[in-house]
């Protein structure tokens, strides 16, 4: 399984900025998937997922900021991210959800990278004047 992110780039703050992620060997419609950003000495902040059954998570760090999506035809993932702060610079990841985002586990950014079999090796947000 292959996933890879694109459309990190460097924004102002107060700006907008859409990821994508492909995947090779795995299909969105049949998996839960997610967005995950990754702080050094933080750790992997799961930030969204949308479920098979159409249901989206967002934590509350980007909830009401940001929009996760998919295109099942073209097996392609989205994250619309709005009114960026500088707080919001990070490598973001795309990833398989492979357990409850709600539990503690999936929650603290130091033990989320757990909650995912697969990711792909992330795009880079720079949110800075």
């Amino acid at each position: 399984v292959h996933l890879e992110e694109s459309g990190g780039d460097l924004v102002q703050p107060g700006g907008s900025l859409t990821l994508s992620c492909t995947a090779s060997e795995l299909t969105f419609y049949d998996h839960d998937m997610g967005w995950a950003r990754e702080v050094p000495d933080v750790g992997f902040e799961w930030l969204s997922a949308i479920y098979t059954d159409g249901r989206t998570y967002y934590s509350d760090s980007v909830k009401g900021r940001f929009t996760i999506s998919k295109d099942n035809a073209k097996n392609t993932l989205y994250l619309q991210m709005t009114n960026l702060k500088p707080e919001d610079t990070a490598v973001y990841s795309c990833a398989t959800v492979d357990a409850d985002l709600t539990d503690p586990i999936c929650m603290s950014p130091r033990s989320g990278a757990l909650c995912y079999d697969y990711a792909g090796r992330g795009t880079r947000v720079t949110v800075s004047s």
